[in-house]
């Protein structure tokens, strides 16, 4: 999936979308996405001025991004004004290395358990082979109305 079709699958914009393309996906099993990393990303001018690295919280949130689009491609629906994917846990989360500008990070989620509308994840973030982050993750589709 490019870019294009990634903004079908999530309401997110920037600077909040974190993910530029999907590389593989198996419904309902597994996903892999990528975000390069650049220098003009907003939140490296204050994180650090002097030694940018990504926040482990939009690692984590992109790790989300991935999740979302794997559990949408599966229910087979889009986002839209009615339904919203919220975070309902994140666990066993761990910081193996910084995230630097010029860094692509390959995001690989795996779906643990679905039931109903409780989606659980287990996914990684890596660059180059080499874990940056990893997470279990817990996700609740909502229908506003």
């Amino acid at each position: 999936m490019d870019i294009g079709e990634v903004m079908q699958y999530l309401p997110h914009r920037y600077p909040f979308l974190l993910i530029d393309r999907v590389l593989e996906l198996v419904p309902g099993e597994r996903i892999k996405a990528l975000k390069n990393v650049t220098v003009n990303e907003q939140f490296f001018t204050g994180h650090f001025p002097h030694h940018p690295v990504m926040p482990g919280v939009l690692v984590i949130e992109a790790m989300a991004q991935t999740a979302a689009v794997m559990s949408y491609k599966t229910r087979d629906v889009k986002p839209d004004a009615n339904t919203v994917a919220y975070f309902a846990g994140i666990d066993n989360v761990r910081f193996k290395r910084p995230v630097l500008p010029g860094d692509q990070l390959i995001f690989d989620v795996r779906l643990v358990k679905n039931k109903g509308d409780l989606w659980k994840y287990s996914g990684t973030a890596s660059i180059d082979g080499e874990v940056a982050a990893s997470a279990d993750l817990m996700c609740f589709f909502k229908r506003l109305a």
